[in-house]
Protein backbone atom coordinates (compact mmCIF):
# COMPACT_ATOMS: atom_id res chain seq x y z
CA UNK A 1 0.00 0.00 0.00
CA UNK A 2 1.46 3.00 -1.18
CA UNK A 3 2.11 5.43 1.92
CA UNK A 4 0.55 8.88 2.36
CA UNK A 5 2.36 12.28 1.64
CA UNK A 6 0.97 15.15 3.55
CA UNK A 7 1.89 19.10 3.13
CA UNK A 8 0.71 21.20 5.95
CA UNK A 9 1.04 25.11 5.04
CA UNK A 10 0.97 27.67 7.66
CA UNK A 11 1.29 31.60 6.51
CA UNK A 12 3.85 33.08 9.20
CA UNK A 13 2.17 35.99 10.42
CA UNK A 14 -0.68 36.20 8.51
CA UNK A 15 -2.57 39.27 9.53
CA UNK A 16 0.43 41.21 9.57
CA UNK A 17 1.67 39.59 6.36
CA UNK A 18 -1.70 40.18 4.21
CA UNK A 19 -2.09 43.69 5.77
CA UNK A 20 1.57 44.85 5.45
CA UNK A 21 0.67 43.50 1.04
CA UNK A 22 -1.96 45.24 0.46
CA UNK A 23 -1.12 48.59 1.82
CA UNK A 24 2.38 48.59 0.20
CA UNK A 25 0.43 47.30 -3.37
CA UNK A 26 -0.84 51.16 -2.87
CA UNK A 27 2.17 52.86 -1.52
CA UNK A 28 5.49 50.92 -1.84
CA UNK A 29 7.25 53.49 0.45
CA UNK A 30 5.04 53.15 3.69
CA UNK A 31 7.54 50.88 6.29
CA UNK A 32 6.74 47.01 6.75
CA UNK A 33 4.21 46.48 9.74
CA UNK A 34 6.88 43.44 10.24
CA UNK A 35 9.22 46.19 10.75
CA UNK A 36 7.36 48.69 13.45
CA UNK A 37 5.73 47.85 16.38
CA UNK A 38 2.09 47.36 15.12
CA UNK A 39 -1.16 45.98 16.06
CA UNK A 40 -4.70 44.67 14.84
CA UNK A 41 -7.91 44.97 16.85
CA UNK A 42 -10.04 47.14 18.91
CA UNK A 43 -10.09 51.28 17.93
CA UNK A 44 -7.44 53.41 18.89
CA UNK A 45 -9.46 56.81 19.19
CA UNK A 46 -11.32 55.23 21.90
CA UNK A 47 -8.53 52.94 23.26
CA UNK A 48 -11.10 50.12 23.35
CA UNK A 49 -10.69 46.42 22.25
CA UNK A 50 -7.92 43.85 22.69
CA UNK A 51 -4.87 43.25 20.47
CA UNK A 52 -5.71 40.63 18.16
CA UNK A 53 -2.18 40.36 16.37
CA UNK A 54 1.09 42.34 16.82
CA UNK A 55 4.61 42.79 15.24
CA UNK A 56 7.66 41.20 16.15
CA UNK A 57 8.62 44.81 17.38
CA UNK A 58 5.43 45.21 19.69
CA UNK A 59 6.13 42.05 20.92
CA UNK A 60 9.59 43.27 21.66
CA UNK A 61 8.10 46.18 23.85
CA UNK A 62 5.85 43.63 25.78
CA UNK A 63 2.93 43.65 23.83
CA UNK A 64 0.86 40.40 24.09
CA UNK A 65 -1.87 38.74 21.86
CA UNK A 66 -4.84 38.74 24.07
CA UNK A 67 -4.14 41.79 26.24
CA UNK A 68 -6.48 45.25 26.45
CA UNK A 69 -5.38 47.35 23.55
CA UNK A 70 -5.10 50.53 26.50
CA UNK A 71 -2.23 48.09 28.02
CA UNK A 72 -0.63 47.63 24.94
CA UNK A 73 -0.44 51.59 24.52
CA UNK A 74 1.22 52.14 27.74
CA UNK A 75 3.53 49.95 26.99
CA UNK A 76 4.29 51.08 23.78
CA UNK A 77 2.62 54.63 22.80
CA UNK A 78 3.95 54.70 18.94
CA UNK A 79 2.03 51.44 18.33
CA UNK A 80 0.72 52.26 15.02
CA UNK A 81 -3.10 50.38 15.67
CA UNK A 82 -5.19 48.59 12.60
CA UNK A 83 -8.60 47.54 12.67
CA UNK A 84 -8.88 43.89 11.14
CA UNK A 85 -9.92 43.53 7.75
CA UNK A 86 -11.68 40.34 7.24
CA UNK A 87 -12.06 41.02 3.46
CA UNK A 88 -8.14 41.45 2.87
CA UNK A 89 -7.48 38.27 4.71
CA UNK A 90 -10.13 36.92 2.65
CA UNK A 91 -8.96 37.82 -0.41
CA UNK A 92 -5.44 36.73 0.39
CA UNK A 93 -6.89 33.20 2.22
CA UNK A 94 -8.22 32.52 -1.37
CA UNK A 95 -5.77 33.62 -3.67
CA UNK A 96 -3.27 30.98 -1.46
CA UNK A 97 -6.03 27.98 -1.72
CA UNK A 98 -6.13 28.80 -5.52
CA UNK A 99 -2.77 28.24 -5.87
CA UNK A 100 -2.22 25.72 -3.57
CA UNK A 101 -4.90 23.48 -5.93
CA UNK A 102 -2.27 23.32 -8.66
CA UNK A 103 -0.22 20.95 -6.25
CA UNK A 104 -2.87 18.85 -5.59
CA UNK A 105 -6.70 18.55 -5.81
CA UNK A 106 -7.18 17.11 -1.98
CA UNK A 107 -6.84 20.29 -0.11
CA UNK A 108 -8.19 20.54 3.28
CA UNK A 109 -8.43 24.95 4.56
CA UNK A 110 -7.76 23.99 8.72
CA UNK A 111 -8.42 27.99 9.08
CA UNK A 112 -7.70 30.91 7.39
CA UNK A 113 -4.29 30.53 6.99
CA UNK A 114 -3.57 27.27 7.24
CA UNK A 115 -4.41 24.02 4.72
CA UNK A 116 -3.56 20.50 4.47
CA UNK A 117 -2.42 19.43 0.87
CA UNK A 118 -2.50 15.19 0.29
CA UNK A 119 0.36 15.10 -2.28
CA UNK A 120 0.41 10.70 -2.11
CA UNK A 121 -1.17 10.76 -5.70
CA UNK A 122 0.50 13.62 -7.02
CA UNK A 123 4.26 14.45 -5.79
CA UNK A 124 5.67 12.39 -9.03
CA UNK A 125 4.56 15.06 -10.78
CA UNK A 126 7.18 17.42 -8.36
CA UNK A 127 10.16 15.10 -7.48
CA UNK A 128 11.00 14.42 -3.57
CA UNK A 129 8.73 15.59 -0.92
CA UNK A 130 11.40 18.22 0.39
CA UNK A 131 12.45 19.70 -2.67
CA UNK A 132 8.64 20.25 -3.77
CA UNK A 133 7.72 21.81 -0.78
CA UNK A 134 10.90 24.46 -1.74
CA UNK A 135 9.35 24.69 -4.69
CA UNK A 136 5.54 25.32 -3.22
CA UNK A 137 7.19 27.93 -0.71
CA UNK A 138 9.03 29.70 -2.94
CA UNK A 139 5.67 29.76 -5.56
CA UNK A 140 3.65 31.23 -2.78
CA UNK A 141 6.40 33.97 -2.01
CA UNK A 142 6.82 34.78 -5.24
CA UNK A 143 3.62 35.09 -6.68
CA UNK A 144 1.33 35.88 -3.69
CA UNK A 145 4.09 37.92 -1.33
CA UNK A 146 3.72 36.36 1.76
CA UNK A 147 6.17 33.60 3.26
CA UNK A 148 4.87 30.21 4.98
CA UNK A 149 6.15 27.19 6.62
CA UNK A 150 5.54 23.93 5.38
CA UNK A 151 5.63 20.36 7.41
CA UNK A 152 5.86 16.93 5.51
CA UNK A 153 4.90 13.66 7.17
CA UNK A 154 2.32 10.69 6.65
CA UNK A 155 -0.25 11.94 8.37
CA UNK A 156 -1.90 15.37 9.54
CA UNK A 157 -0.82 15.38 12.95
CA UNK A 158 3.44 14.95 12.07
CA UNK A 159 3.13 17.58 8.96
CA UNK A 160 1.21 20.75 11.50
CA UNK A 161 3.94 19.61 13.90
CA UNK A 162 6.75 19.57 11.35
CA UNK A 163 5.21 23.59 10.36
CA UNK A 164 5.59 24.64 13.79
CA UNK A 165 9.31 23.88 14.06
CA UNK A 166 12.00 26.43 13.19
CA UNK A 167 10.28 30.30 11.38
CA UNK A 168 9.46 31.87 9.24
CA UNK A 169 9.71 30.57 5.63
CA UNK A 170 11.02 27.42 6.06
CA UNK A 171 10.24 23.78 4.92
CA UNK A 172 10.35 20.48 7.80
CA UNK A 173 9.77 16.92 7.65
CA UNK A 174 8.74 14.77 10.72
CA UNK A 175 8.64 11.29 9.22
CA UNK A 176 7.29 8.66 11.79
CA UNK A 177 11.37 7.33 12.05
CA UNK A 178 12.36 10.92 12.83
CA UNK A 179 9.84 10.98 15.93
CA UNK A 180 12.67 10.15 18.41
CA UNK A 181 15.21 12.56 17.38
CA UNK A 182 12.65 15.70 16.31
CA UNK A 183 9.55 15.40 18.29
CA UNK A 184 10.05 13.27 21.81
CA UNK A 185 12.53 15.93 23.22
CA UNK A 186 10.06 18.78 23.31
CA UNK A 187 7.99 19.69 25.78
CA UNK A 188 3.98 18.55 26.29
CA UNK A 189 2.83 21.56 25.83
CA UNK A 190 4.25 21.45 22.09
CA UNK A 191 2.05 18.92 21.10
CA UNK A 192 -0.70 19.84 18.88
CA UNK A 193 -3.91 19.99 21.44
CA UNK A 194 -2.09 19.71 24.61
CA UNK A 195 -2.84 23.22 26.50
CA UNK A 196 -1.94 25.03 29.43
CA UNK A 197 -4.15 22.81 31.93
CA UNK A 198 -2.96 19.60 30.66
CA UNK A 199 0.53 20.78 30.40
CA UNK A 200 0.47 21.44 34.69
CA UNK A 201 -1.44 18.37 35.27
CA UNK A 202 1.19 15.86 33.49
CA UNK A 203 3.92 18.01 34.91
CA UNK A 204 2.39 17.04 38.44
CA UNK A 205 2.80 13.14 36.92
CA UNK A 206 6.55 13.57 36.22
CA UNK A 207 5.62 14.18 32.58
CA UNK A 208 7.14 17.22 31.03
CA UNK A 209 8.29 15.79 27.50
CA UNK A 210 6.30 14.42 24.80
CA UNK A 211 9.02 10.75 24.70
CA UNK A 212 7.82 10.65 28.21
CA UNK A 213 4.25 11.62 27.66
CA UNK A 214 4.27 8.77 24.60
CA UNK A 215 5.64 5.93 26.86
CA UNK A 216 3.55 6.80 30.00
CA UNK A 217 0.65 4.17 31.28
CA UNK A 218 -2.58 5.25 29.97
CA UNK A 219 -3.82 3.98 33.30
CA UNK A 220 -1.65 6.79 34.92
CA UNK A 221 -3.15 9.33 32.46
CA UNK A 222 -6.67 8.85 32.38
CA UNK A 223 -7.72 9.40 35.91
CA UNK A 224 -6.19 12.89 35.79
CA UNK A 225 -7.07 13.60 32.40
CA UNK A 226 -10.41 11.64 31.06
CA UNK A 227 -10.44 8.13 29.26
CA UNK A 228 -10.72 9.66 25.76
CA UNK A 229 -8.72 13.08 25.78
CA UNK A 230 -5.83 10.89 27.74
CA UNK A 231 -5.54 8.29 25.04
CA UNK A 232 -5.63 10.77 22.41
CA UNK A 233 -2.94 12.66 23.59
CA UNK A 234 -0.56 9.59 24.28
CA UNK A 235 -1.15 8.93 20.57
CA UNK A 236 -0.43 11.80 19.37
CA UNK A 237 2.66 11.64 21.22
CA UNK A 238 3.42 8.58 19.33
CA UNK A 239 2.62 10.22 16.26
CA UNK A 240 -0.62 8.27 15.38
CA UNK A 241 -2.98 9.75 13.35
CA UNK A 242 -4.89 8.27 10.37
CA UNK A 243 -7.55 10.98 9.80
CA UNK A 244 -7.95 12.07 6.02
CA UNK A 245 -7.50 15.19 4.40
CA UNK A 246 -11.23 16.13 3.55
CA UNK A 247 -12.41 19.03 1.98
CA UNK A 248 -14.33 21.32 3.70
CA UNK A 249 -18.60 20.99 2.67
CA UNK A 250 -19.45 23.20 -0.57
CA UNK A 251 -20.07 27.18 0.47
CA UNK A 252 -23.74 26.19 -0.90
CA UNK A 253 -24.28 23.86 2.33
CA UNK A 254 -22.80 26.57 4.85
CA UNK A 255 -20.80 29.66 5.06
CA UNK A 256 -18.73 30.16 8.10
CA UNK A 257 -15.51 31.45 9.63
CA UNK A 258 -13.60 31.04 13.19
CA UNK A 259 -10.25 32.49 14.53
CA UNK A 260 -7.70 31.14 16.50
CA UNK A 261 -6.22 32.76 19.55
CA UNK A 262 -2.59 32.77 20.76
CA UNK A 263 -3.72 34.43 23.85
CA UNK A 264 -6.98 32.73 25.83
CA UNK A 265 -10.17 35.07 25.85
CA UNK A 266 -11.51 35.10 29.44
CA UNK A 267 -13.62 38.55 29.16
CA UNK A 268 -17.32 37.89 27.93
CA UNK A 269 -17.18 42.18 25.95
CA UNK A 270 -13.56 40.80 24.23
CA UNK A 271 -14.97 37.61 22.83
CA UNK A 272 -17.94 39.46 21.66
CA UNK A 273 -16.15 41.99 20.00
CA UNK A 274 -14.28 38.74 17.81
CA UNK A 275 -18.42 37.74 17.25
CA UNK A 276 -18.85 41.12 15.82
CA UNK A 277 -15.68 40.55 13.38
CA UNK A 278 -17.00 37.09 12.95
CA UNK A 279 -20.17 37.68 12.00
CA UNK A 280 -19.38 40.97 9.99
CA UNK A 281 -17.04 38.31 7.64
CA UNK A 282 -20.09 36.06 7.52
CA UNK A 283 -22.94 38.03 6.94
CA UNK A 284 -20.66 39.97 4.03
CA UNK A 285 -20.06 36.58 2.40
CA UNK A 286 -23.64 35.38 2.68
CA UNK A 287 -25.24 38.78 0.88
CA UNK A 288 -22.95 38.09 -1.82
CA UNK A 289 -24.08 34.56 -2.38
CA UNK A 290 -27.80 36.16 -2.67
CA UNK A 291 -29.11 33.40 -0.41
CA UNK A 292 -30.20 33.79 3.09
CA UNK A 293 -29.82 31.67 6.41
CA UNK A 294 -32.10 29.83 8.94
CA UNK A 295 -29.51 28.45 11.47
CA UNK A 296 -26.75 30.18 13.31
CA UNK A 297 -23.92 28.09 15.26
CA UNK A 298 -21.25 29.48 17.64
CA UNK A 299 -17.86 26.72 18.09
CA UNK A 300 -15.39 27.35 20.89
CA UNK A 301 -12.79 25.81 21.45
CA UNK A 302 -11.21 26.47 25.47
CA UNK A 303 -7.24 26.38 26.43
CA UNK A 304 -7.44 22.56 26.86
CA UNK A 305 -8.52 22.79 23.41
CA UNK A 306 -12.26 20.71 24.24
CA UNK A 307 -14.34 21.75 21.43
CA UNK A 308 -18.31 22.41 21.89
CA UNK A 309 -20.71 24.18 19.51
CA UNK A 310 -24.25 25.47 20.49
CA UNK A 311 -27.07 26.51 17.76
CA UNK A 312 -30.25 27.88 17.25
CA UNK A 313 -33.12 28.01 14.63
CA UNK A 314 -34.06 31.38 13.35
CA UNK A 315 -38.37 31.80 13.25
CA UNK A 316 -37.45 33.39 9.54
CA UNK A 317 -34.54 33.03 7.15
CA UNK A 318 -31.38 36.56 7.52
CA UNK A 319 -28.75 38.01 6.00
CA UNK A 320 -28.37 40.29 7.91
CA UNK A 321 -24.86 41.22 10.05
CA UNK A 322 -26.66 42.53 12.93
CA UNK A 323 -28.81 39.04 13.69
CA UNK A 324 -26.35 36.86 13.26
CA UNK A 325 -24.16 39.05 15.72
CA UNK A 326 -26.74 38.63 18.08
CA UNK A 327 -28.01 35.42 18.01
CA UNK A 328 -23.90 34.20 17.79
CA UNK A 329 -23.87 36.94 21.39
CA UNK A 330 -27.10 35.26 22.69
CA UNK A 331 -25.81 31.78 21.92
CA UNK A 332 -22.42 32.45 23.16
CA UNK A 333 -23.68 33.79 26.78
CA UNK A 334 -25.61 30.09 26.81
CA UNK A 335 -23.01 27.86 26.85
CA UNK A 336 -19.87 29.82 27.80
CA UNK A 337 -19.03 29.51 31.29
CA UNK A 338 -15.53 31.58 31.25
CA UNK A 339 -13.12 28.78 30.75
CA UNK A 340 -10.55 30.47 28.41
CA UNK A 341 -11.18 30.74 24.97
CA UNK A 342 -8.92 29.71 22.20
CA UNK A 343 -10.95 29.88 19.38
CA UNK A 344 -13.96 31.58 18.37
CA UNK A 345 -16.34 30.69 15.02
CA UNK A 346 -19.58 31.93 13.60
CA UNK A 347 -21.13 29.32 11.03
CA UNK A 348 -24.32 29.99 9.52
CA UNK A 349 -26.10 27.07 7.91
CA UNK A 350 -30.03 25.98 6.05
CA UNK A 351 -29.08 28.35 3.37
CA UNK A 352 -32.25 29.48 1.16
CA UNK A 353 -32.62 31.13 -2.11
CA UNK A 354 -34.94 34.27 -1.52
CA UNK A 355 -35.98 33.74 -5.04
CA UNK A 356 -38.43 31.15 -3.60
CA UNK A 357 -38.78 32.78 0.01
CA UNK A 358 -42.87 32.89 0.51
CA UNK A 359 -43.74 36.57 1.70
CA UNK A 360 -46.48 37.50 3.87
CA UNK A 361 -49.46 39.45 2.54
CA UNK A 362 -49.17 41.65 6.02
CA UNK A 363 -45.40 41.36 7.33
CA UNK A 364 -45.09 42.33 10.59
CA UNK A 365 -42.78 44.92 12.65
CA UNK A 366 -39.73 42.78 13.16
CA UNK A 367 -40.13 41.67 9.59
CA UNK A 368 -40.30 45.00 8.21
CA UNK A 369 -37.39 46.08 10.53
CA UNK A 370 -35.25 43.08 9.32
CA UNK A 371 -35.70 44.12 5.79
CA UNK A 372 -35.11 47.68 6.63
CA UNK A 373 -31.43 46.39 8.12
CA UNK A 374 -30.47 43.66 5.43
CA UNK A 375 -30.52 46.91 2.63
CA UNK A 376 -28.50 49.04 4.87
CA UNK A 377 -26.35 45.98 5.11
CA UNK A 378 -26.16 45.72 1.16
CA UNK A 379 -25.44 49.09 1.17
CA UNK A 380 -22.73 48.99 3.68
CA UNK A 381 -21.25 46.25 1.77
CA UNK A 382 -21.82 48.48 -2.28
CA UNK A 383 -19.45 51.08 0.05
CA UNK A 384 -17.07 48.66 1.11
CA UNK A 385 -16.57 46.97 -2.35
CA UNK A 386 -16.26 50.58 -3.67
CA UNK A 387 -13.89 52.46 -1.58
CA UNK A 388 -12.61 49.69 1.06
CA UNK A 389 -13.34 48.25 4.36
CA UNK A 390 -12.76 51.39 6.28
CA UNK A 391 -15.16 53.82 4.18
CA UNK A 392 -17.78 53.57 6.36
CA UNK A 393 -18.01 51.71 9.89
CA UNK A 394 -21.24 49.85 10.98
CA UNK A 395 -22.25 52.14 14.11
CA UNK A 396 -25.62 50.41 14.49
CA UNK A 397 -23.72 46.98 15.03
CA UNK A 398 -20.35 48.31 16.66
CA UNK A 399 -22.51 49.95 19.46
CA UNK A 400 -25.35 47.53 19.49
CA UNK A 401 -26.33 46.71 22.89
CA UNK A 402 -26.25 43.29 24.27
CA UNK A 403 -29.20 41.23 25.35
CA UNK A 404 -29.40 41.42 29.10
CA UNK A 405 -27.53 38.71 30.77
CA UNK A 406 -29.69 35.68 32.24
CA UNK A 407 -29.32 35.03 35.67
CA UNK A 408 -26.70 32.92 37.13
CA UNK A 409 -27.30 29.19 36.49
CA UNK A 410 -27.29 27.80 39.94
CA UNK A 411 -26.53 24.14 38.28
CA UNK A 412 -24.28 23.26 35.58
CA UNK A 413 -24.82 25.09 32.22
CA UNK A 414 -26.24 23.69 29.28
CA UNK A 415 -24.61 21.14 27.44
CA UNK A 416 -24.01 22.10 24.13
CA UNK A 417 -25.90 21.74 20.96
CA UNK A 418 -24.37 20.33 17.61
Amino acid sequence: MKQRLIFHIDVNSAFLSWTDRERRLHNPELPGLLTIPAAFGGDSSKRHGIVLAKSPAARAMGVTTGEPLASALKKCPNLSVFPPDFKVYARNSAALMELLYGFSPVLQQFSIDEAFLDMTDTIHLFGEPLPAAERLRMKIEHELGFTVNIGISSNKLLAKMASDFEKPNRCHTLFPEEIPKKMWPLPTGELYLVGRSARAKLALMGIRTIGELARADLSLLQPHLGVKYGAMIRQYANGEDDSPVEPEEPESKGIGNRTTLSHDVTDFEDACQILLLLSESVGARLRKSGRKCSCITVERRDADFHNSSHQLTLPSPTCSTGMIYDTSVRLLREFWNGTPLRLLGVRVSRLDDPAFEQLSLFPSEESRKQEKQEKVDRAIDAIRERFGTDAVRRASVLSAHLPPAPEKNKGSFPPPLT
